[in-house]
């Protein structure tokens, strides 16, 4: 409204951004300004119906500002022309004021007539927007699908950034639980952090019926919210501002989430309910820790070690908080992955653990049941991996990541048809971060096209996404182009800092192509390594595969079984192991992972 009366009061003038700003809040107030102006402009077109693109009212001016471009008539204080406003308003856009002579008045006199025309023309706008927002058409569809933008930190401190992408996830956790509504995940949303793109074009990219936006300011121990629900079409339909302290932000999640989802008018169950509205106080300092925790998602050995540091802060100060450590679980998952290189013997029994305290204090955490299921499934025990996914998916079933999890259950039994129907569900849901498993099943079904095809498609938005290089390097070896393969993984070499994982599989595409003398130097590089420090018996196993040196294959199977070795659960569908499948030794290594059947 503040807006309106100043684009009116200048009507035929140019008011620039910096106008705008300092009118609507101040010199010294901070806050994402484009956004806000932004969100005000919209929010005047579409009380007025003025179409952007073709305005009548409300102009853009180009990297400068806004114009009011009707005529502007103050009865008895003249102005030429005429506008025709959109129905309801038939008139011209009319300042009422007294029946004066302006030539007998001063100037202010004048002005300040006209301003309470204003607010004349400003009350009839509004009872226009309040009624078109109340009013609910029979056409209006329903909404099944929503995606809850990164909110943004108006803190003026931007060291408070975890604390807004903490929020943004939190969020999305809670909504993640309710069956009837699909809700994309934190993976693919926070792509558009800080975006240009219009609601429409997120809405359109996303697959999604709705977005939530929305703000994040702290001072001291208060922390305050502003949420609101935009349709895909770009129509506001709720707005709602929560003030808090720090310690009740459990609370002031739950009842965003349940307005939420009162709003989009979905169907929730007593059990999802409950589920949606828990919350305990927690003390400031633990949340702190933990969303530091949750807000760096790299995966160098550095940034594991702080995430871990950060989640056992959080659980030190309060031993009872589920979700630091099903954080701390996921972390140590991490450490162990073949680019940072761990042994399996020291981290699996602290995921384990963290994963199992986590279901203890909160036995319906869905996250945490999806990382049990994942290291049971490493310690190849199937049948209670089985059951964590499936338990983990009936209590969240919008979480991607349980998706990607029992999609790659599946496709370690053999069954990569049903895998790839999982994980379809799970790109639904995530349509970025998925894409990655999509590309490993399609590699599993020997699909090495279509395989290809979605690699790129995630290197060419994320080029540094060290999985998406290696499985693109493997799949270009798999569909004889092992030379291509070599230039993609000596990309991946330098950028993983010549990890095992990247080391291993360059050798074995330089194996591939025929290149024996540059495979086993970089096999015996990785011994040296090994000499001084842990590299995972599995780094020799598809270089020797590729070089055809099979009891050196078994050799290292041994050694990599000991431990467990992540690579042993798909070796009853990766593809290279074909040349030995008919071998005694192979079929015995299959029993002693548990997929001799």
């Amino acid at each position: 409204m503040e807006l309106l009366m100043l684009l009116v009061e200048r009507r035929g003038e140019l008011v620039t951004r910096d106008e705008i700003a300092e009118h609507l809040w101040g010199k010294d107030v901070f806050l994402d300004v484009d956004h806000g102006i932004n969100t005000a402009v919209r929010k005047v077109r579409q009380a007025l119906r003025d179409d952007p693109d073709k305005p009548r009212f409300v102009e853009t001016v180009v990297g400068k500002g806004y114009r009011f471009a009707a005529p502007v008539i103050c009865k008895n204080g003249g102005s030429s022309g005429t506008a025709q406003m959109p129905a309801p308003l038939e008139s011209p856009a009319v300042l009422e004021s007294a029946a004066v002579e302006p030539k007998h008045r001063s100037a202010s006199l004048w002005v300040a007539a006209c301003a309470a025309g204003v607010l004349v023309l400003l009350l009839a706008v509004a009872g226009i927007w309040y009624r078109a927002r109340s009013a609910k058409p029979a056409t209006q569809s329903a909404i099944r699908s929503i995606a809850v933008l990164p909110l943004k930190n108006l803190s003026g401190d931007p060291t408070q950034e975890y604390l807004a992408d903490g929020m943004t996830e939190e969020l999305i956790g809670r909504l993640s639980g309710i069956h009837d509504l699909r809700v994309i995940s934190r993976t693919s949303v926070m792509a558009f952090k800080d975006t240009k793109l219009s609601v429409p074009e997120i809405a359109k990219t996303l697959n999604v019926d709705a977005v939530v936006e929305g703000s994040v300011i702290r001072h001291g121990n208060r922390i305050r919210v502003h949420a609101q629900l935009i349709r895909a079409t770009d129509e506001h339909f709720w707005s709602e501002k929560y003030d808090r302290e720090l310690e009740d932000v459990l609370g002031l999640q739950s009842d965003v989430a349940r307005a939420i989802a009162d709003k989009v008018e979905v169907s929730v169950t007593g059990q999802e309910h409950a589920r949606l509205v828990a919350a305990r106080p927690i003390a400031p300092e633990v949340y702190e820790s933990y969303v530091k925790g949750t807000n760096d998602p790299e995966n160098t050995k550095p940034q594991i070690e702080q995430r871990i540091a950060d989640f056992q802060e959080a659980i030190r100060k309060d031993p009872t908080f589920a979700p630091a450590y099903v954080g701390l679980a996921e972390s140590y998952i991490s450490y162990q992955d073949s680019f940072v290189g761990a042994p399996p013997s020291e981290i699996r029994p602290k995921a384990t653990a963290a994963a199992q305290k986590a279901i203890e204090l909160d036995p319906e955490l869905a996250e945490a049941h999806a990382l049990l299921a994942e290291m049971y499934q490493k310690q190849w025990r199937w049948a209670e991996s089985e059951a964590e996914y499936k338990r983990a998916l009936e209590l969240e079933p919008n979480d991607a990541s349980s998706h990607r999890g029992y999609a790659n259950w599946l496709a370690c039994q053999g069954r990569t048809d049903e895998a790839l129907g999982w994980v379809e569900r799970g790109r639904e849901l995530d349509p970025l971060a998925s894409r990655d498993t999509v590309g490993w099943i399609l590699l599993l079904h020997r699909r090495y096209g279509d395989s290809i095809r979605e690699y790129r498609s995630i290197l060419a938005a994320h080029p540094e996404y060290t999985n998406a290089r290696w499985g693109l390097g493997y799949a270009l070896m798999l569909n004889n182009q092992a030379e291509d393969a070599i230039a993609e993984l000596e990309k991946l070499v330098a950028i993983a800092h010549r990890s095992p994982g990247s080391l291993a599989m360059l050798a074995t595409a330089y194996a591939r192509a025929g290149n024996r003398t540059q495979a086993l130097r970089l096999i015996d590089e990785l011994k040296q390594r090994r000499r001084d420090g842990y590299i995972p018996p599995s780094a020799f196993i598809t270089p020797y595969l590729a070089l055809g040196e099979y009891d050196q294959v078994f050799f290292w199977c041994d050694e990599a079984s000991k431990e467990k070795s992540g690579i042993l659960q798909w070796i009853k569908v990766v593809p290279s192991f074909d040349p030995v499948r008919g071998d005694p030794r192979f079929r015995a290594l299959l029993r002693r992972v548990g997929l001799g059947q």
